[in-house]
């Protein structure tokens, strides 16, 4: 077989860790083979895709040594993070761009640009801002634009983790169409969408360390208490995991926490969200669904008061003009992680909320530390928030996020790129928040999370709120039911 990329004797460290990532690491990969990178969140899978494609240490400056790297000729990458690909600002001339690389023809573009919007199920018009779509219409963008190039290897980090089920799925089917005779190397905690499609797992422990390299089926027959014990997601995972998990406990839902009547969010102007009547209680945990564009993410901005806004919106009672910031009632979850970081170590992230509250040096010490045990990050302490992993980041956005105590937790898709242990950690750490009383309003794609943590959905459909459904979970049966 033709060997297409490869590194031997791979080592890497990230400025501020006392640790290799990687430490002699060598592995191939042959043209037309199908690759999942199986691991826990932070060992390093993202980082050896980058290695591969020469991202590292040609544009990421990282130091890295290696005996040799092979990097194919022609070569396309999805982020983790599609913001970070972009390089104009409206989504023809993104896919332009593209196609300006490779030599089409002007004439052609306006056709080959309408047929990859279809092909990624990205129905809008061409000529539209970039900065307002949602996060998962930006990773089908980048879907689009990386298959624009009509590449021989496809590098794809985790292409569908903002992306709904149904979309996960048509993502999924479009690239096993168009990438059946190309080299495909993925990493993608949504695995069954994979399964079918890789002939070939490679897994990794939380070290960095390869302990399988083989066939599908095999791996996961061989080393299924190794994939359990490093907290990797695997089909069937859920099921095991609700037959151990605690029952829940009812929370106190006396409190009438958040009130909205003809409430309505703008951007330039423009109604984006609308919500004709809703109260939330203490103790609720809310998940709001719906369709990528829908106007999700854009009603928890309007609740934080990020977009302007009109109509009531009552909290504990007394109207939102009437505080003077928010970010002490309400802790809030960006989407995307990097557009809270605000400081240059994991450590004085945590600790920066505090510091403007001027707690003492002594609890803000001991705050930090039991946070970083909490969600782990410790090992990360030193390192900058932009280095860590989309998993890493992730917890570290909520962990800086809740550090003040809030009541409200307004959660945007906190679960994405999280591996199984570190996802039903912090779902049962927000578990025990709402137990005591606090209020959870989190937008997922997740029905898992739906099923065995929400007590109430709300579906948004083009902007606006059209479903509250109350949810009650019968802990005999596992069943939910809809009240």
């Amino acid at each position: 077989m033709e060997r297409i990329a490869s590194v031997e004797q791979l080592r890497l460290k990230f400025p501020g860790k006392d640790t290799l990532l990687f430490k002699d690491l060598s592995v191939s990969f042959y043209k037309g083979e199908k690759v999942l990178l199986l691991g826990p969140s932070g060992c390093g899978k993202s980082t050896l895709l980058q290695v591969l494609s020469g991202l590292i240490p040609h544009s990421v400056d990282i130091p890295m040594k290696a005996k040799h790297v092979q990097v194919p000729d022609n070569w396309g990458y999805v982020f983790q993070d599609p913001d970070s690909q972009f390089c104009m600002p409206f989504v023809d001339e993104e896919i332009a761009f593209a196609l300006e690389n490779i030599g089409v023809p002007r004439e052609q573009m306006k056709g080959r640009i309408e047929e990859l919007l279809k092909e990624v199920g990205l129905h809008l018009t061409p000529h539209t801002d970039i900065q307002t779509l949602s996060g998962g219409m930006k990773q089908r963008l980048a879907l689009a634009s990386v298959l624009a190039l009509q590449p021989d290897v496809l590098f794809l980090d985790e292409p569908t983790a903002m992306i709904d089920d149904e979309g996960t799925e048509s993502i999924w089917k479009t690239v096993k169409q168009i990438a059946h005779n190309k080299t495909v190397i993925i990493v993608e905690h949504k695995i069954e969408q994979v399964l079918d499609f890789v002939d070939r797992i490679i897994l990794f422990n939380d070290h960095g360390e390869i302990i399988a390299d083989g066939e599908a089926a095999t791996v996961f027959h061989d080393y299924k208490d190794v994939i359990a014990d490093q907290g990797i997601w695997y089909p069937g995972i859920w099921d095991e995991y609700v037959k151990q998990r605690k029952r829940r406990q009812p929370a106190v839902r006396e409190d009438e926490v958040i009130r909205l009547e003809r409430f309505q969010g703008y951007r330039n102007r423009e109604v984006k969200i609308r919500v004709d009547q809703a109260i939330v209680q203490s103790g609720e945990w809310i998940a709001i669904t719906g369709k990528n564009g829908a106007g999700k993410s854009t009603l928890l901005h309007a609740l934080m008061k990020l977009i302007p806004t009109d109509g009531v919106y009552e909290l504990f009672g007394k109207q939102s003009e009437q505080f003077k910031t928010l970010a002490r009632l309400i802790a809030f979850v960006f989407q995307n992680p990097e557009f809270q970081f605000v400081t240059n170590s994991v450590w004085e992230e945590m600790a920066y909320s505090l510091r403007l509250e001027k707690r003492s040096k002594t609890e803000i010490a001991e705050t930090v530390e039991s946070l970083l045990q909490m969600f782990h990050l410790k090992e990360q302490q030193d390192q900058h928030p932009y280095q860590l992993s989309m998993g890493q980041k992730r917890r570290l956005s909520v962990a800086a996020s809740i550090v003040s105590g809030q009541q409200i937790f307004l959660l945007d898709e906190p679960t994405f790129g999280q591996d199984a242990k570190n996802t039903f950690a912090l779902l049962e750490l927000l578990e025990s928040y709402r137990e005591q009383g606090a209020t959870i309003l989190m937008i997922t794609h997740d029905e898992n999370i739906v099923t065995h943590f929400a007590t109430r959905r709300w579906v948004i459909e083009d902007g606006q709120l059209v479903s509250d459904e109350q949810l009650v979970t019968d802990h005999t049966k596992g069943a939910l039911l809809s009240v």
